[in-house]
């Protein structure tokens, strides 16, 4: 990858970058087939529908509600291109925020994953001062394990084929020294 990655909190009439996605089948299809809880989620497809009428509660809920929920564009930084999707929420029961991470299908396999977790990590723990992040996902995605590995995280407890994910705040801050030598 030759080019650098932002990550840029959509102002509300934006939000027709994040249904598009949603909405897309190839960007949604790790979620096929699963029985998700959640809202306009199409088990065939993968896709969560986001209508526009929901926006303003969605908006409200994740927009400016630093240090419990953060969520952000990922923006190719060469030509303003939105690449894709992150977010961060205070898990309610444990100490640490899950996180999640979507890039567009087409985006998929140049490298921008990595970049995009990197900057997510760095925001959760140098701006958020999140103690741990954490993310849960099937452990048949052998791309989506690597990038987590090569960001510092440790694979956990897997159950019923998901796998736990986590990096604490210290060995963000250790990995980081290392990459700053």
């Amino acid at each position: 990858m030759n080019q650098s990655l932002n990550l840029y909190i959509p102002a509300y009439e934006e939000l027709w970058y994040r249904r598009k996605i949603m909405q897309d089948p190839d960007t949604m299809s790790y979620n096929k087939g699963y029985d998700i809880d959640c809202t306009g989620y199409d088990k065939a497809t993968g896709c969560i529908a986001f209508p526009e009428e929901e926006w303003a509660d969605w908006y409200a809920y994740f927009i400016g509600q630093e240090p419990r929920r953060f969520y952000a564009y990922i923006v190719r930084e060469g030509d303003g291109a939105f690449i894709g999707e992150v977010n961060l929420h205070r898990n309610e029961k444990d100490p640490w925020h899950e996180m999640g991470i979507v890039l567009e299908a087409k985006y998929r396999g140049n490298g921008y994953a990595a970049e995009a977790l990197r900057l997510l990590l760095q925001h959760a723990f140098e701006e958020m001062g999140a103690i741990a992040v954490h993310n849960d996902f099937e452990e048949e995605r052998s791309a989506a394990a690597r990038v987590h590995l090569s960001a510092g995280f440790t694979k956990g407890r897997t159950e019923n084929g998901i796998c736990g994910w986590s990096i604490s705040r210290e060995q963000y801050f250790g990995q980081k020294a290392g990459w700053e030598k």
